[in-house]
């Protein structure tokens, strides 16, 4: 896996938008909570919110044991757990989201948890820790990934260096 050390300032940029996060996202909830209390009242918002939570802890206890059986058959089977585990890791933070009291929260947390838009957040995760890893450590964690191929002459941007016409550039995996 190959080191990466961010600057003060990036560390310093990414702890001003956590702050800023969790001085937002309560005020955005509290509003949301206070709107819907005016339309419905004050209890079926209280009874729809518990009902958020009860749904949301069925749901991962649901979607978490799916995601933890397929952790497990892939290590059985010696494939690369990186895409069950990354549907583990989705469905606990989304869980978390959905426990927590909140419509908003609740919205997030079915997005994380829901298996068509859990594959988009996975590819979102993907694309984010991929980045930061060697390829080595990508596909052996991940397996192999898709690549586009274009056909044609290669467009150089830097000087032309001699290849032969027949030479394909890529890399080997081992299927072991």
């Amino acid at each position: 896996m190959v080191a990466r050390w961010d600057s003060g300032a990036e560390v310093m940029r990414r702890l001003l938008i956590v702050v800023g996060l969790l001085v937002i996202v309560p005020i955005i909830e509290i509003a949301v909570l206070i709107a819907i209390g005016q339309v419905i009242g004050l209890g079926w918002t209280l009874l729809l919110m518990l009902a958020t939570s009860a749904l949301g802890a069925w749901l991962l206890r649901r979607e978490g044991g799916k995601a933890w059986r397929a952790f497990q058959a892939d290590l059985a089977e010696g494939r690369p757990p990186g895409n069950a585990a990354t549907d583990g890791l989705l469905v606990l933070i989304g869980g978390v989201f959905m426990l927590v009291p909140g419509f908003v929260s609740d919205v997030i947390g079915a997005f994380f948890i829901a298996p068509p838009t859990r594959r988009l957040a996975r590819v979102g995760v993907l694309r984010a820790f991929a980045g930061r890893m060697s390829p080595a450590a990508a596909t052996s964690l991940f397996g192999p990934r898709r690549v586009k191929v274009r056909y044609g002459q290669p467009q150089h941007t830097a000087p032309a260096q001699p290849t032969t016409p027949d030479a394909i550039e890529g890399e080997i995996i081992d299927p072991r």
